[in-house]
């Protein structure tokens, strides 16, 4: 049996109407669910980078790869676990607390690395970026101090390690 893993692929993706949903569609069609997507401009405007998340076999997310070089709008892609790699995700967290767990919640944000973005008790708002885990983790057990109003979380964002890049050939 062939085992399905997390993979995060980046494609290259010329500014054309529909060119997002043609590379969803992809995806769609041959029955994979996509995680999390991430688009935004590069250093040049004419290309956004598309980042998203799937769970799949190796030899399909290839095959998906490949086909998705054969689309018109596709400028490069890149399956990034395939490599070293780093990998980033943000989160926007907003609790409500009580005001005696205040200060537990400013050092565990402290720990982590996040930052607070406003302290009212009623709505505390957190940025952390991390790894997908470690966001999971850290949401988890901010819980643990109070209600839990809000998550919102971009998605993995990743790059390769090292000289190799994913450029517009």
């Amino acid at each position: 049996m062939t085992t399905r893993k997390r993979h995060i692929i980046s494609i290259l993706l010329q500014n054309e109407v529909g060119a997002l949903t043609r590379v969803a569609g992809l995806f769609s069609t041959r029955g994979y669910n996509i995680e999390s997507l991430n688009v935004a401009p590069t250093d040049d405007p004419t290309v956004s980078r598309l980042t998203l998340v799937t769970t799949g076999t190796g030899a399909v997310v290839s095959q998906i790869v490949n086909q998705s070089l054969k689309l018109v709008d596709v400028v490069n892609v890149d399956d990034v676990t395939r490599d070293q790699h780093v990998e980033r995700e943000l989160l926007l967290l907003k609790l409500r607390l009580g005001t005696s767990q205040v200060g537990a919640v400013r050092a565990a944000v402290e720990r982590a690395g996040g930052r607070i973005l406003a302290d009212d008790v009623e709505s505390f708002l957190i940025e952390l970026t991390d790894s997908e885990s470690q966001i999971s983790r850290f949401i988890a057990h901010m819980a643990q101090f109070g209600e839990v109003l809000e998550v919102v979380r971009s998605g993995a964002l990743a790059v390769l390690r090292g000289t190799q890049t994913l450029h517009v050939d």
